[in-house]
């Protein structure tokens, strides 16, 4: 009998992969076919994205969740088929994406989630790279191994290797040990005029990512307010002070916003700067706490050695938030 409909049933949980229960049920779809077709197509990322909260606090926390997918099929006379059913399809969620060019539904990287093959940090500092640990059996950090272990915890399933301060070349090994899959440069950057600024974006890969700004940094405050006409007439007396105001503002606030530069990079961490570009979430370490920015510079020319010589960027944040507390 021709496949009639499907019921969808969709878990998002923590945990160990298939550990669901009931209380984790967030959907429940049905679709019939459409006529003249043979497969029945539903979308659940956006459904799924909707349970994914990245919050960051300079933690580098883990937010994933499984999603598991319990698929039951129907005949054109509404009967469950007895065969293979229901299926159950079990993912990793992260807030990732892929491009256009990956076509559909793309397996994105499996081990160091970054793009570039280079980072930057200033002296004496660590960082830290997000690895997906399914894909890796250790990371090598100059000469030393770090073994990656994992406990089919979902918090487990995306980690973060302490890169050491002053630090200068990392090798992300396969599962086996031995089969190199990416070799990244760490560059110690000497800033004895600026502050370097971190900037922790969600990338490509659902991971958090540093991006340092070593160079010049400038700050703006833009105030927004309104005005209206008050009568400042006394009833009584028939006068008015002349140190009353008759236009009165009101609905004062402003926004922060900062200017950062890279300084001198390399070519390839134009991956890195676009995928900032694209981020819908990313932090700051300022003054001493995190706090929440947005890019709001909209277009980017990409730098290269060639036309360019030297490559920098200059990009503007603005603080995710009004300077005067007005949260109700």
């Amino acid at each position: 009998m021709a496949l009639g409909s499907v019921n969808l049933k969709l878990y998002i949980y923590t945990g160990t992969s298939g550990s669901y229960s009931d209380s984790d049920l967030k959907y429940t779809l049905n679709k019939n076919i459409i006529n003249g077709q043979s497969n029945i197509v539903l979308e659940i990322a956006e459904l799924v994205r909707d349970y994914l909260e990245p919050t960051f606090n300079d933690d580098y926390a883990s937010y994933a969740r499984w999603a598991s997918a319990v698929v039951t099929y129907y005949d054109s006379n509404g009967e469950a088929y007895t065969y293979s059913n229901p299926q159950i399809f079990t993912y990793i969620a992260l807030d990732g994406y892929g491009y256009f060019e990956d076509e559909i539904n793309p397996e994105l990287q499996r081990h160091a989630l970054i793009s570039a093959n280079n980072i930057y940090l200033p002296e004496n500092t660590a960082g830290k790279l997000p690895i997906f640990t399914e894909g890796v059996g250790k990371v090598t950090i100059d000469s030393s191994d770090t073994e990656i272990t994992d406990s089919g915890d979902i918090s487990q399933k995306v980690q973060y290797v302490t890169i050491p301060a002053n630090s200068s070349t990392i090798q992300v090994y396969g599962t086996d040990d031995t089969t190199l899959l990416k070799t990244i440069t760490v560059t110690n950057v000497c800033e004895p005029k600026y502050t370097p600024y971190k900037v922790t974006f969600l990338n490509r890969y659902g991971a958090f990512q540093d991006l340092y700004f070593f160079k010049k940094t400038t700050e703006r405050f833009n105030v927004t307010d309104e005005l209206f006409k008050r009568n400042i007439i006394n009833s009584s007396t028939v006068t008015y002070g002349l140190n009353q105001t008759q236009n009165q503002r009101y609905n004062v606030n402003a926004k922060t916003s900062i200017t950062l530069n890279t300084g001198f990079i390399k070519e390839d961490m134009n991956q890195t700067i676009e995928e900032l570009f694209l981020t819908e979430n990313a932090w700051i370490n300022y003054e001493g706490s995190v706090l929440p920015i947005i890019p709001s510079t909209k277009s980017m020319t990409f730098k290269t050695s060639l036309n360019d010589r030297l490559t920098d960027y200059t990009i503007d944040f603005e603080f995710g938030f009004n300077k005067i507390n007005n949260i109700r």
